[in-house]
């Protein structure tokens, strides 16, 4: 079974074919994005638990870029020991460390700082409390992106993921429900994202992977669609190495949620564009993780919530299916005893 297979793709090995995808987790109580004991100790106990491939919650790359006040940051040297307390507490049980850079637009609900996003309008019936991006603005953002895939080299990081999903920064330009520019982030609302990843590649080794987490659809039918995303990739070949592949929240529409809902969109873009991608989307079970690498819907399958309650998933797995290996040290809790 591929879950349980070694993985090895260009930039990255990796021991199985799991992924924990970002997940923020609210833990900077001093409000400096600076990372804690407890990040090192949540990312080593699911390295610890054999996951493949783990990847740092949203990270800001400015002050007013993290989601909240209590959000992780790397906007600044201070940041970068805590990150590399997280790097060593991952790479040191065996697992690929990767970091996801974001900056929130307007969804950030950071407290004293100037909000920004690209068009000032109306969204989910809130009061508008940002405004919209000047040019100088906008360079200053892929600027701090830049700087911030710098840090994360230095903390030793071996992959970067851009949030280009979820309603932050990337997707407000993208969306056309959030992007009414007259400018040319107006007429490409694709633009950010490639001159982000065009300043990135500036700084970040060639031998590390790149790789960007979209929404793959709005759910609206004003929105940006697969298909808008299926044109970008083919046109846009090698712009990253893979796509992580997710759906939605640029603006509150109802969704129809059920076990691998996101699937079809990654299986769409792997088959029509050729990119590698993750797969993720209420994925619990091992029979359905499997069944989504098996069936070629993607090439890595991402599990989040359940290996929020239970960082040993994997060794569960491993345990139910017979394959691989139980770690010396947890043997005792599943060996059969008469």
């Amino acid at each position: 079974m591929k879950l349980f297979e070694e993985y090895t793709d260009g930039k990255i090995k990796l021991k199985n074919h799991l992924v924990m995808p970002p997940m923020c987790m609210y833990q900077c109580k001093k409000e400096d994005g600076v990372p804690t004991d407890f990040h090192v100790a949540h990312y080593g106990a699911r390295a610890i638990g054999q996951v493949g491939m783990i990847i740092v919650e949203a990270t800001g790359v400015m002050e007013n870029g993290r989601i909240t006040d209590n959000c992780l940051g790397l906007w600044n040297d201070e940041q970068l020991e805590g990150h590399k307390r997280i790097v060593s507490s991952i790479k040191n049980n065996g697992s690929y460390a990767a970091i996801q850079l974001n900056h929130a637009g307007r969804k950030s609900e950071t407290s004293g700082l100037r909000h920004i996003g690209p068009s000032e309008i109306e969204y989910n019936d809130k009061e508008i409390d940002y405004e919209e991006m000047t040019l100088e603005d906008i360079n200053e953002v892929v600027l701090a992106f830049k700087d911030g895939a710098k840090r994360a080299d230095l903390a030793g990081y071996d992959g970067i993921e851009i949030h280009a999903a979820h309603g932050y920064l990337i997707h407000q330009f993208i969306s056309p429900l959030a992007n009414k520019r007259k400018d040319k982030y107006g007429e490409d609302r694709f633009l950010l994202l490639k001159e982000i990843v065009s300043a990135i590649k500036e700084v970040w080794p060639r031998k590390k992977a790149l790789w960007m987490r979209i929404s793959a659809t709005d759910y609206h039918e004003d929105g940006i669609k697969v298909e808008d995303w299926i044109d970008f990739l083919n046109e846009n070949k090698d712009i990253v190495d893979f796509v992580h592949v997710s759906a939605g929240a640029v603006v509150n529409v109802p969704i129809k949620v059920y076990p691998g809902y996101m699937l079809q969109f990654a299986k769409r873009i792997k088959e029509e564009t050729g990119y590698k991608t993750i797969g993720v989307g209420k994925i619990k079970t091992l029979e359905f993780s499997s069944y989504a690498l098996e069936e070629g819907a993607c090439d890595l399958v991402a599990i989040g919530r359940e290996l929020l309650k239970n960082p040993n998933l994997y060794i569960d797995f491993v345990e139910e299916m017979g394959k691989g290996e139980i770690p010396f040290y947890y043997k005792r809790a599943y060996r059969q005893l008469d």
